[in-house]
């Protein structure tokens, strides 16, 4: 299967993106595409020092189309999460990968917007209501949950 080879503007963008992250990768995050597949990358996000979320490896998947800057990837976190704006299949509620997405964006520039949106949801656009009721109303409970995510996101392989 050649075409895989081929090499297209989103190939190429992609390629630069990673180069870029290797060589001045923000805090606390790293991705790398799957060995075969530019398209499809493995991403860990740190929780940032100082939150509940402090200590935790959460990983992500971001899928990648042939229309990458022009749409954004389809980003999912495969470790379990509790957040207001985090579905329950991992799927994450955040305009700039819907309606405000930019061309401007890179991979970095995408986890780090999702890397501060652990800390700093957005509780009116939920996506766990259980998560967003807590978050607004019981942060002690909140916060005790977002640790047991962190201390599974450990354990998980």
């Amino acid at each position: 299967m050649w075409i895989s080879r081929m090499s297209t503007p989103s190939r190429k963008r992609l390629m630069r993106d990673f180069k870029r992250l290797q060589q001045d990768p923000p805090a606390g995050i790293s991705g790398a595409p799957q060995d075969n597949n530019i398209m499809l990358w493995n991403a860990v996000i740190f929780g940032p020092d100082d939150t509940p979320w402090d200590g935790g490896t959460f990983k992500l998947t971001l899928q990648f189309t042939e229309d990458y800057p022009n749409k954004p990837p389809t980003v999912r976190f495969v470790s379990r999460m509790f957040h207001p704006n985090i579905y329950a299949d991992g799927s994450i509620c955040l305009d700039i990968l819907q309606n405000q997405w930019s061309p401007i964006y890179d991979v970095a520039a995408i986890l780090t917007s999702i890397q501060s949106l652990l800390c700093d949801p957005n509780p009116n656009s939920p996506a766990n209501s259980e998560a967003a009721r807590m978050f607004s109303e019981n942060k002690r409970e909140y916060n005790r949950r977002v640790r047991e995510i962190v201390e599974q996101s450990w354990t998980a392989d």
